[in-house]
């Protein structure tokens, strides 16, 4: 493992470990208690750099990018299916346990983050401290669920015209990501954002996520994870902090009445679109700050 410099802007350096074969990223601060940090789709550690500070005295906090994305290694020979949800499932297993996270976790979650999150923690549930989460995948979904400004151009991004409007045109990241901030993403994040996917076949996490979303029973080993891991949290008492953004736009309608039927939320709202943590992460980092000293 080696630190390496760090930007102004994201105070914070990466460390290296090899999992799986794949050499991942992480940022690694403070001590005691592991509080996990995870991104989803398009993102990084990054997303984390202003909410991190406001917590890093309350704990360990650890802050991966998934693999292929961020810093963190590309898998070789990249195709459909190459990125599936199983495989980041597998390689942040991995990295967790090379870095001794086993008891005591709270996780904060964003995207599909959220469902990596939720699912590690529905298998170890004696392990999770508490769940905190923004934007998050809650519940399988049907397409009336989906936002309907943004429903064309996700069928589009699972049909086979996908790999022209991704892989070519890297909507993900160059479109959708800064039109899903509600207060404009500056341009040193947009830039930081984009590096990891410069070349077209970088950009495969980036369309394959969008194709594992559980949609309509599609595809269905991410629908039943997600079945699982829903069922569960509506039954479980671990404590959760439900981060509703205003307006928002995944986690809202029939999803966002799901959650405030949990056990053992609380809810508190921040002004935001999707990429919370870039619209409110000082208001994220405080309602993180006065939660988790109250966790058990």
């Amino acid at each position: 493992m080696a630190a390496e410099d760090v930007s102004p802007e994201d105070p914070f350096p990466r460390q290296r470990v090899t999992v799986r074969g794949t050499e991942m990223a992480y940022v690694d601060v403070g001590e005691g208690d592991p509080i996990v940090f995870l991104h989803g789709n398009p993102t990084s550690s990054y997303l984390w750099r202003n909410v991190i500070p406001h917590v890093q005295h309350l704990g360990r906090c650890i802050a991966p990018d998934l693999v292929g994305m961020g810093e963190s290694g590309k898998l070789p020979d990249p195709q459909r299916g190459t990125y599936s949800f199983a495989t980041h499932a597998a390689h942040l297993d991995g990295l967790l346990e090379a870095l001794g996270v086993e008891r005591r976790v709270t996780f904060v979650l964003h995207d599909w983050g959220s469902a990596l999150g939720f699912s590690w923690a529905h298998r170890h549930p004696e392990a999770v401290r508490g769940l905190a989460f923004t934007e998050a995948i809650v519940t399988p979904m049907t397409w009336a669920d989906w936002p309907a400004d943004g429903r064309k151009i996700f069928r589009a991004m699972r049909s086979e015209d996908g790999e022209v409007v991704v892989l070519d045109k890297n909507v993900f990241v160059e479109r959708i990501l800064p039109a899903s901030v509600l207060r404009g993403l500056p341009p040193e994040a947009h830039e930081r954002y984009r590096q990891p996917f410069r070349e077209r076949e970088d950009r495969w996490p980036t369309l394959e996520w969008p194709r594992q979303l559980p949609i309509a029973n599609v595809p269905p080993a991410v629908h039943d994870v997600v079945a699982r891991y829903g069922h569960w949290l509506r039954t479980s008492a671990v404590p959760k902090l439900f981060v509703d953004a205003e307006p928002g736009w995944l986690l809202t309608g029939r999803a966002r009445g799901l959650v405030r039927k949990w056990p053992s939320v609380t809810e508190v709202t921040v002004p935001g679109s999707h990429f919370v943590p870039e619209d409110s992460p000082h208001a994220i980092g405080r309602a993180l700050a006065d939660w988790i000293p109250t966790l058990p």
